[in-house]
């Protein structure tokens, strides 16, 4: 496996509402791509959540997605995900990626919602074959939707 280069000037993006620091760069392994990972801050300074963007593309990225966030529960309903996933493309943009997978559990109608807002178009719904990564891991195969960016 070829060593992920890590791109200079993503460790701190930011909105008029949000920015997100960085809190790992991980180069992945044979099956996990190399990812950014962020926590993600109001511009008061309140922490409300975590983003990472996985760069790549591979079989297991087409179920788990190239980016996966996660919004505490006090902050939620506030599009405050979506404003991260935005934030996020840029580092997307400047890998080359011309496409990314986003996936969430077939009946997360939030997330659903914040997916489809910048235009992400609906690939399928589908469980996870038996190799994917994370069933192997022992999480549960559960039917999941995959939008393309």
């Amino acid at each position: 496996m070829r060593a992920m280069t890590f791109l200079e000037g993503f460790n701190h993006l930011e909105d008029d509402c949000i920015y997100l620091e960085i809190i790992e760069k991980n180069e992945g392994n044979r099956e996990e791509l190399p990812y950014y990972y962020y926590v993600i801050y109001l511009q008061s300074g309140i922490q409300i959540g975590k983003i990472s963007i996985r760069i790549g593309h591979n079989k297991h990225s087409y179920y788990n997605g190239n980016i996966g966030y996660e919004i505490y529960p006090e902050h939620r309903g506030k599009k405050h995900s979506l404003r991260a996933c935005k934030l996020v493309l840029e580092v997307a943009r400047a890998h080359g990626m011309n496409f990314l997978y986003i996936c969430c559990a077939e009946n997360n109608v939030p997330s659903r919602k914040i997916i489809e807002s910048p235009g992400a178009k609906l690939q399928e719904i589908k469980v996870p074959p038996k190799d994917y990564i994370f069933i192997m891991k022992g999480c549960p195969r559960k039917e999941s939707t995959v939008w393309i960016y």
